[in-house]
């Protein structure tokens, strides 16, 4: 059965069982009748994720894949701050007229400086090092610019990435200040792992393991039916990831470089609310 599963299901049962209440506090988010939007939440979480073994997609829910690339790509590879680049609507809320959702995430990963060796945005620096220092302790990302946090409309989630080479293997760590467990845990393993999958690949070296650090792992008020249900739905055997071999340049990857065979999962459908 799918390790991912086992480490959702676990998350949110603890969560759920030992987790602690905002109710008795003023909290920022609201639902779309206004009324506030309370969570309860586990401090510090820590999933480890072997990419090796397994690709880490959810089957006791639907995991949009194609979607899930699509955004992961808009970010990293095109590094865009317009949904007008994007195929889906999921950033429709937090975009303004033009669809610019202001001066974050891929807008923070294309901004380039000078170093010794050239001029380079945050993902040239990864490739170049992965390729020439790949024994180095500092290929790292961080797009939580505190100089232009005012100037995004929305402050990165899952906004650092690490990157340690050790042999022939790539492993790395994403560190996220908030997760809506429900709404966006898996999309954001299941991004995490290609990215890792894609820096792997054409670096010429093996993916390895992804370890997810959450520092405020929330399940909102209104998801809390819709969890118990889930985490009650059959399991599956993970699927496997195909990625197309002849890609060895970051930027030729597309949504269709990547599909999942034999994925199977429960096709329960989920109005699920999201709060702003």
């Amino acid at each position: 059965m799918s390790r991912a599963d086992d480490i959702f299901v676990s998350n949110m049962t603890e969560i759920m069982e030992r987790g602690v209440w905002d109710t008795d506090r003023e909290v920022r988010p609201r639902w779309d009748d206004g009324t506030p939007a309370h969570t309860v939440k586990k401090f510090g979480i820590v999933n480890r994720y072997d990419l090796s073994d397994e690709f880490p997609i959810l089957t006791i829910r639907r995991t949009y894949f194609k979607s899930c690339v699509d955004e992961l790509l808009w970010i990293w590879q095109k590094k865009s701050n317009n949904t007008k680049d994007l195929n889906s609507k999921i950033w429709d809320k937090w975009a303004d007229e033009n669809g610019s959702i202001g001066k974050a995430y891929g807008y923070q990963l294309g901004i380039k400086d000078a170093y010794p060796e050239g001029e380079f945005d945050q993902v040239d620096r990864v490739l170049y090092d992965l390729k020439n220092n790949p024994a180095s302790r500092r290929i790292m990302t961080n797009i939580y610019n505190f100089r232009d946090l005012h100037e995004m409309n929305l402050y990165p989630c899952a906004y650092s990435m690490t990157f340690n080479v050790s042999g022939d293997t790539l492993n790395g760590i994403l560190n996220q200040r908030s997760n809506d467990m429900l709404t966006a845990n898996n999309w954001n393993v299941v991004q995490y792992a290609v990215l890792l999958i894609m820096f792997a690949k054409v670096s010429g070296l093996k993916a390895g393991e992804l370890v997810h650090v959450i520092a405020d792992a929330h399940i909102y008020d209104r998801h809390i039916p819709m969890v118990k249900e889930i985490i009650t739905h059959e399991r599956y055997p993970a699927p496997k990831l195909w990625v197309d071999p002849s890609v060895t340049d970051f930027y030729k990857f597309t949504t269709d470089s990547f599909k999942l065979v034999d994925y199977k999962c429960d096709e329960t459908k989920y109005d699920i609310p999201v709060a702003e």
